[in-house]
């Protein structure tokens, strides 16, 4: 798409009361392989491209989309917008506004150690077979009764002019892995889901190592199965992985912190947000801080610019057990009366930008596992989960552990399964007292909309450990 072409139509939007403009070109080239029990299933090829426009007309706000890029199609589809926030003006009950901001004027694109055109749909699944094979070896008493891998590509190429001098060209590709393992030893049985992704070339596939994580999952599924014992029950202090501390914070922390979902836009989707009423600003430890950023190199929600075209930082949602930031776009930011922290993204050119996370996580402390250990008489290490839920006010979170282990003395003991950690939020937050070095990252697809706009994020964490928790 013509950069001349896009700003020529957002520039024809002239006159008394129109406040904004914005239109992008979004394309997304994408190939997805299906393998179940390691044989190709399925293969999947295709662009998806289109542009978008918003128009602010008196407070009122339209959006249209067409993937008929021609001069025509354009028109066509910015008069459609034009004419949705003129009749929106009229019945709007709280007028929209567009947050000033200092927005990018730039070109950038992430780069291909093993380009994705560079390589046939053929060799792509030779890789994935090849590392798969021999996956569902027998290992008695436990039966691998089927195991489906998704291989999934995007290249992810924008275009965003607003009439307020943004300007940003992006060419973003990602690589994910997503599989599901199921297990049984004819009396009982267990699962587990897992994905891998990034931002990058077919180098991931082998960066990632999503065959020795498989792989790991399987033994995971082993020591459920065969090893572990009855779950513990009562209040003991709980040791958890960066994996499911990623996931709590993405869910606990990162959702509520979605400024769209305070203001109820969420609510008859996805629910709404502890944060819209919670007066304390204390929601934690000291030792806990929360950032959600999108600016990490190789991650699965890399970006430098959002949709709007405001460039991209570390935002800070709790820092040191106290609350922070909220996630904004440019329409939250302006009910705020704050600047846009660039949170606003779109999955499509049918969609518009909203409130989303990328790369949420919590920061890595001193402690190595092992002195995390030693603070510990009777509890229990959580390493992988197999389910979690949350409500709907992202309050109270029920985590259930697939690879679990008994600490006693500050070592670690037996294995045991089916642990189950019910924690509100607050008390989840307030009962770390030490947090680990590591920090490591796991992927994920975010939901959230409504049509419904899935989104690549990573959510991350290191080991920490929580002290007098009810397990059960």
């Amino acid at each position: 798409m013509d950069v001349d072409v896009l700003r020529s139509f957002v520039e024809s939007v002239t006159g008394p009361g129109f406040e904004y403009v914005e239109a992008r070109f979004h394309s997304r080239g994408f190939t997805q392989l299906f393998f179940i029990n390691g044989v190709l299933a399925g293969a999947h090829t295709g662009v998806d491209l289109g542009v978008s426009f918003r128009v602010l007309y008196n407070g009122g706000l339209g959006f249209s989309a067409t993937s008929d890029v021609t001069r025509e199609g354009l028109r066509d589809a910015l008069s459609r917008a034009v004419s949705s926030a003129r009749a929106s003006s009229l019945r709007v009950k709280s007028r929209i506004s567009m947050s000033p901001a200092r927005l990018g004027s730039a070109s950038y694109r992430v780069l291909e150690v093993r380009p994705l055109d560079g390589l046939s749909v053929e060799d792509k699944i030779r890789e994935v077979q090849e590392r798969v094979k021999g996956l569902d070896a027998p290992r008695d008493p436990v039966r691998l009764t089927s195991y489906t891998v998704v291989y999934n590509e995007v290249v992810e190429r924008k275009l965003v002019v607003t009439s307020d001098g943004g300007l940003v060209e992006s060419v973003i590709p990602r690589v994910s892995v997503t599989y599901n393992l199921s297990a049984t030893t004819g009396d009982r049985r267990a699962n587990r889901w897992n994905m891998v992704a990034g931002s990058g070339g077919f180098e991931l596939v082998e960066r990632l190592r999503f065959d020795s994580e498989m792989r790991g999952d399987v033994e995971s599924l082993y020591v459920n199965l065969v090893k572990a014992g009855s779950p513990p029950r009562g209040r003991m202090d709980v040791i958890l992985s960066p994996e499911i501390v990623g996931l709590s914070v993405h869910e606990s922390i990162g959702h509520p912190s979605e400024a769209d979902r305070i203001l109820g836009r969420e609510a008859a989707q996805a629910g709404l947000s502890y944060r819209r009423g919670y007066k304390d600003p204390i929601i934690g430890s000291p030792h806990v801080t929360v950032y959600d950023d999108p600016t990490i190199p190789d991650s699965y929600g890399f970006y430098l610019y959002d949709d709007e075209g405001v460039p991209a930082r570390r935002r800070v949602l709790i820092d040191r057990g106290r609350l922070g930031e909220l996630l904004h776009n440019r329409e939250t930011a302006s009910v705020y009366g704050v600047e846009s922290n660039a949170s606003a993204r779109a999955t499509d050119y049918r969609s518009e930008p909203i409130v989303r996370m990328a790369n949420t996580y919590m920061a890595p402390g001193d402690y190595r596992f092992e002195e995390l250990l030693e603070g510990v008489k009777e509890g229990v290490y959580i390493r992988k989960y197999m389910e979690w839920n949350i409500d709907d006010y992202r309050w109270v979170a029920r985590y259930v552990g697939l690879e679990a282990y008994m600490v006693r003395n500050g070592r670690l003991e037996e294995p045991v399964r089916d642990v189950v950690l019910e924690i509100n939020t607050r008390d989840y937050y307030s009962s770390i007292d030490a947090v680990g070095r590591d920090l490591e990252f796991s992927a994920g697809t975010c939901g959230k909309g409504e049509p419904s706009q899935p989104m690549p994020v990573w959510m991350g964490g290191p080991h920490v450990r929580l002290r007098g928790v009810v397990v059960g």
